[in-house]
């Protein structure tokens, strides 16, 4: 997820087994449907929105880690190639097989115009809620692009932070970016969002926004409409996100075993206000 002026491009947390499961309420439903049909346009999305803006950033904070850094919702790897090709030592999670089959098709060309693999990312499927490592396995853990707020539920998020507390080291760093503006989308329907070419393909997202302000959630009802020559296909799905307020989140940091080092505004490590465009918290876990 990030603030732009089209469409709400989002973090990669997981997958999809009924895409029309989601529809209308989403108190019916999980965090993670609807990602699984997202895989195939969520590079495609984020190229014409957030491109690679927070990379830098996140390259910097991993870099600085002495040892392997967890990375929380990876999906196709946006962010975790650019790290790990950085030498960054990178483990990426995430539920969503058809976003993790994305990432790991995902290579570079070195200098020399040979492809070139990064012996230092590994990927793993898995439930954030329920990290499968062993306690105290990395010295940071890091959370992009919205991904916690696709945990819709209180009993989610508090699962996945204390996971997140038992597999940090003391005194280890746990990243976290939110993304503000998701609460404040008005309500709309059926709404061209964005229109181009991906391959041998042209591509259209009519987007719906509801909003449900008494649990936090803001949901967007997905149409990818795929056309190749003259044969036209439908894709649709839904995709739901819980906000909480920096305060909010800081307390629930710190009753799960955290101290805030930081609350940063935007990319460049500007100091946080609640007008910014990006929400970035730093935290340390509390020496036992």
């Amino acid at each position: 997820m990030a603030a732009r002026p089209t469409s709400a491009t989002r973090g990669p947390q997981s997958a999809a087994r009924n895409p029309q499961s989601a529809t209308r309420d989403p108190q019916s439903r999980e965090g993670w449907q609807g990602w699984d049909e997202y895989a195939p346009f969520y590079d495609w999305e984020n190229e014409q929105t957030l491109g690679r803006r927070d990379v830098p950033f996140w390259r910097r904070v991993a870099s600085a880690a002495r040892g392997p850094v967890l990375e929380l919702g990876c999906g196709t790897g946006r962010v975790s190639w650019p790290l790990a090709r950085a030498g960054v030592e990178l483990v990426g999670i995430d539920r969503s097989a058809p976003m993790l089959g994305r990432a790991r098709g995902h290579t570079a060309k070195s200098p020399n115009g040979r492809i070139a693999d990064s012996p230092s990312l590994r990927l793993v499927r898995g439930d954030i809620r329920a990290l499968p490592f062993d306690a105290r396995s990395f010295p940071m853990v890091v959370a992009p692009y919205g991904v916690l707020q696709s945990l819709i539920r209180p009993r989610d998020l508090a699962a996945t932070l204390a996971s997140v507390a038992r597999v940090i080291a003391p005194g280890g760093i746990f990243g976290i970016d939110l993304v503000p503006d998701v609460p404040h989308w008005r309500e709309y329907e059926n709404r061209v969002q964005l229109r181009g070419r991906a391959g041998d393909a042209q591509l259209t997202l009519i987007e719906s926004v509801r909003q449900d302000p008494a649990r936090r959630l803001t949901t967007f009802v997905q149409k990818y409409v795929e056309r190749r020559g003259d044969r036209t296909r439908e894709h649709r799905f839904d995709l739901t996100f819980r906000t909480l307020s920096v305060p909010e989140m800081a307390r629930q940091l710190e009753r799960t075993g955290f101290l805030v080092d930081a609350v940063l505004g935007d990319y460049q490590g500007r100091p946080w206000d609640d007008r910014a465009d990006v929400w970035i918290i730093l935290a340390r876990r509390k020496q036992s």
